[in-house]
């Protein structure tokens, strides 16, 4: 017998979201059913609410709930698990060939998902994508640790590896960005230079942990961040002081901010060190031009990380830990709560830039 849901679909030919009630399938033998407590809303779904499509989508990709069922070769995770759901495999390394991403029949077809959808009251996903956490967490805010906070805070503890006492630059402070800010802090890197276009959020940023603020709609950004990083003790090729970031991270995608992340970057000591690392963190919307010559020269460096190299399985309990002890602040970093019958609204406002933080649907 299926299980009755309220799913949040994306028709092939409109941005206009709709609401539907459907009944979802008795679970295949590697899937899990949830019954969902709240789903972080993501940037990135707004880039599939206005990108092609041939076909309906459901959305979302992080959220808390409890197992409801199991198919019969699950068994990391039993009815009355408290759970949460992630776009990433929870063992990526241990699988020999991906999971399978979820569709739902619904009213004008076949709708797909990346891997998972988290707009739904209820949820059927591939148990890779099923992680079994505490049962005392908190079943709001933490929702947000299966996108947000992996993504941010994973690209600089993962990714960069960020050190003690090395200097990071951060484009674009909304929920990801603030996710870096805290894993800068949790790393001990100094300064943590903000950087974004509203003095709010800039604001709101500080009390995740950056150390500075740069508004780039006053100032050039990589001018300031160099001011404020520069050296005596270290000297580039053309024989000058040393500046710019350790590690400056896009999390935004668009081209500017491609573009800046690297000259952000201290160059190297000739010969003597590496550069700087610049990191694209947020989705792409468009290409960027690399400067060739800053990267060979002063040998920086220009990665990508997805989902902020994490594995769910080992880097949520330390997500879980950071919270419980106070140093994540998901209740502060949460700033606006819809119902699933305001997911338009919600969309829309995130569109708009009026979520500062991070937004979350309550079921």
């Amino acid at each position: 017998m299926g299980t009755p849901a309220r799913v949040v679909v994306l028709p092939a030919d409109t941005a206009k979201l709709r609401i539907e009630s459907l009944e979802l399938p008795d679970p295949a033998p590697h899937e899990v059913v949830v019954k969902q407590f709240a789903s972080g809303i993501c940037h990135s779904q707004l880039h599939q609410m206005h990108g092609p499509r041939k076909t309906p989508i459901i959305l979302g990709h992080e959220s808390t709930g409890v197992v409801l069922h199991v198919g019969s070769d699950v068994t990391h995770v039993a009815p009355g698990d408290i759970v949460m759901v992630t776009w990433v495999p929870r063992q990526a390394a241990a699988e020999s060939k991906p999971p399978v991403a979820a569709t739902l029949n619904v009213m004008d077809g076949v709708a797909r998902s990346q891997n998972v959808f988290t707009w739904a009251d209820h949820t059927i996903a591939d148990q890779q994508y099923v992680v079994k956490v505490d049962p005392n967490i908190k079943t709001d805010v933490t929702a947000i640790i299966g996108c947000a906070v992996m993504t941010g805070a994973g690209a600089v503890i993962n990714t960069a590896k960020v050190q003690a006492n090395e200097s990071v630059a951060i484009f674009g402070v909304g929920g990801v960005g603030l996710s870096a800010v805290v894993g800068a802090r949790m790393a001990g890197a100094n300064p943590i230079i903000a950087v974004d276009l509203d003095d709010e959020k800039l604001a709101f940023a500080k009390g995740f942990g950056a150390t500075h603020v740069v508004n780039a709609s006053r100032e050039d950004p990589v001018a300031a961040i160099h001011a404020l990083t520069t050296r005596d003790d270290r000297f580039t090729f053309a024989r000058v002081p040393v500046s710019g970031a350790d590690y400056a991270f896009d999390c935004i995608g668009i081209k500017q901010t491609m573009e800046q992340i690297l000259p952000a970057c201290r160059s190297g000591h000739f010969g003597a060190q590496d550069g700087g690392k610049a990191v694209l963190v947020g989705v792409p919307t468009t290409t960027a031009e690399i400067n060739a010559v800053d990267l060979l020269v002063n040998e920086k460096q220009f990665i990508g990380s997805i989902g902020g190299s994490c594995a769910p399985d080992r880097d949520f309990p330390r997500f879980l830990e950071w919270e419980d002890n106070g140093d994540l602040g998901l209740d502060k970093m949460v700033t606006e709560r819809f119902s699933i019958d305001q997911i338009n609204e919600a969309t829309d406002a995130l569109a708009n830039g009026k979520i500062a933080g991070r937004a979350i649907l309550e079921f």
